[in-house]
């Protein structure tokens, strides 16, 4: 799958760009029944909220479950991806997000390249962020917020914050948050089960807690250039995976073909 000229635009002026429909029912169905048992599983890769035993976020799935495995070899995201970068990229990072409905906890302002270039040594921030929604994401259930355009004004100032929630966070401070928004405003990234997100490192984005009735689940696989690999290995693999094998695109219709006769 190749991105057509005028979506590489809006992705390199914005620093975002949204893909209604990219999953079917049928794939985003498949991605959902695996999840109930991945989070019973006791492991600190599977990181829950502050207050309660909710998951707030599932950690390390492609080597925890074979249709996962498909998922960060898929070819509508990894082609992008490498449309978009030009060269080998790893694994370097991959989870579902959870926004449990009542429960779901805030994510604080941050750019993630702020976590790789401190936590990992990333030395420059080329990773791409690739979402599929496992849920319809609504303005009322915890939808990411991008300050459109942020990532063209570099790295901010960041610190690390270890209080607000179970998951610490290099993050944003609220002025530097003020002064970008005031030049181009807030988007909330929305829209129904199997739309896509791409993003890059340095976008500043945020979500709010999730009040709602309604459960909000979003898939991230992070592919890094081989080439601007973590020089720091401080962090667990489930949170930064330590195998630099370039990633290589499957069959599109992976994640709903039948196991071959005779596998497990």
């Amino acid at each position: 799958m190749k991105l057509a000229g005028d979506q590489l635009e809006r992705f390199h002026r914005d620093g975002f760009l949204i893909l209604p429909g990219l999953f079917s029912r049928d794939e985003v169905r498949a991605l959902c029944a695996r999840l109930p048992a991945l989070y019973a599983e006791d492991t600190p890769a599977n990181v829950r909220e502050r207050q309660g035993d909710e998951v707030r976020t599932a950690m390390g799935l492609h080597l925890r479950d074979p249709l996962f495995a498909k998922l960060v070899r898929h070819p509508r995201l990894v082609e992008p991806a490498l449309q978009i970068l030009g060269q080998d990229l790893y694994i370097q990072q991959v989870k579902v997000n959870v926004k449990a409905a009542f429960t779901g906890e805030v994510w604080q302002w941050h750019y993630d390249f702020a976590t790789h270039h401190g936590e990992d040594g990333v030395p420059e921030p080329l990773a791409l962020n690739l979402h599929v929604f496992l849920d319809p994401v609504t303005e009322i259930n915890g939808p990411l917020y991008f300050i459109p355009g942020s990532h063209q004004h570099g790295a901010a100032p960041a610190t690390l914050d270890t209080a607000t929630t179970s998951y610490p966070l290099w993050v944003v401070e609220r002025d530097t948050v003020r002064a970008l928004a005031h030049e181009t405003g807030l988007v909330a990234a929305t829209g129904p089960a199997g739309t896509a997100l791409i993003f890059g490192d340095l976008m500043v984005h945020a979500s709010p807690g999730n009040l709602s009735p309604y459960d909000r689940r979003i898939f991230s696989l992070i592919l890094n250039p081989v080439a601007n690999a973590q020089t720091r290995f401080e962090r667990p693999d489930h949170k930064h995976h330590r195998d630099p094998a370039p990633v290589r695109p499957l069959a599109d219709d992976c994640l709903l073909a039948p196991a071959p006769a005779g596998a497990a």
